[in-house]
């Protein structure tokens, strides 16, 4: 067994330009993941299925954002108290629901000035309770953010709930 690890090691050693980039990545990933989750660069990639986008350009948001933007913004909901993780990662969802707008929950289907835009869903895939958002009228300067997939962590539940102006970090233009 040791004789084993010498060898790994002497191999680490000689090829350390093959194990440099790796340990690089690794360290940046880290510490994107708990000491600065903001993006640096203007490139968003989406690795889940709440959208059908991959990849993104962020551009600075405009003062006045639209139904039907997608934007990048820091998660701030309650969910940080299951999942610390969460705290300030950056989001990449669609703006339903906009300042004014009423929001109705009728046997958990979601619905913004009338119009149904989404279910929410009982249970996370963990097994822990999702609560879905409460009716009311969206206050000012925040937004109603939803994902096209069915089990998109979004505005449809307390958990996650409205977005803040302050949160959005940028608007985000699909690229594929």
């Amino acid at each position: 067994m040791a004789h084993a690890l010498k060898d790994q090691a002497r191999h680490m050693r000689r090829r350390w330009y093959a194990y440099a980039p790796v340990l690089a990545i690794w360290m940046l990933a880290y510490a994107r993941l708990f000491v600065d989750p903001t993006p640096r660069l203007p490139l968003v990639f989406n690795w889940t299925p709440s959208l059908p986008y991959r990849l993104g350009w962020v551009r600075p948001a405009p003062p006045v954002l639209q139904r039907g933007d997608y934007v990048l913004f820091a998660f701030a909901g309650d969910a940080q108290a299951y999942y610390p993780g969460l705290r300030g990662q950056p989001f990449f969802k669609r703006i339903r629901g906009l300042p004014g707008d009423t929001i109705t929950v009728t046997n958990r289907v979601v619905a913004i000035n009338g119009q149904a835009v989404g279910s929410a869903k009982v249970r996370t895939y963990d097994h822990r309770a999702l609560t879905p958002i409460g009716a009311m009228v969206i206050p000012p300067s925040h937004y109603y953010v939803q994902g096209s997939s069915p089990d998109s962590f979004d505005s449809r539940y307390r958990e996650s709930g409205l977005v803040r102006a302050e949160q959005v970090l940028g608007i985000v233009k699909p690229l594929f």
